[in-house]
């Protein structure tokens, strides 16, 4: 099994900056990829970005890119995001998986407890 615990989420004016952390602990080994989805309220989970864990560079949906930046330290999972804006008020989880990396949230084996980020007008 592997744990996921997220922090760092909160309440921040819109073009404002957030870093999420997800602490990975337990048979991380077997862990392929990690991955950041997120939710808002009525509406799906979707990807975020995400990164293999053996390394290489990560991938980000279209709607954060040149904003958020994904990073791994150690066994942490860092969000770096910029210039938020009013529609990236979600729920984030860490995902891990398995498996390659995908976009898909049914791909990931392990998920965090998740944390609310607002961002206000």
């Amino acid at each position: 099994q592997v744990q996921l615990v997220e922090s760092g989420g909160g309440l921040v004016q819109a073009g404002g900056s957030l870093r999420l952390s997800c602490a990975a602990s337990g048979r991380t080994f077997t862990m392929n990829s990690m991955a950041w989805f997120r939710q808002a309220p009525g509406k799906e989970r979707e990807f975020v970005g995400g990164i293999r864990w053996s390394g290489g560079n990560p991938n980000y949906a279209d709607s954060v890119k040149g904003r958020f930046t994904i990073s791994r330290d150690g066994a942490k999972l860092n969000l770096q995001m910029n210039s938020l804006k009013t529609e990236d008020t979600a729920d984030y989880y860490c995902a891990a998986s398995r498996g390659q990396l995908s976009t898909g949230s049914a791909y990931y084996n392990y998920w965090g407890q998740g944390t609310r980020v607002t961002v206000s007008s």
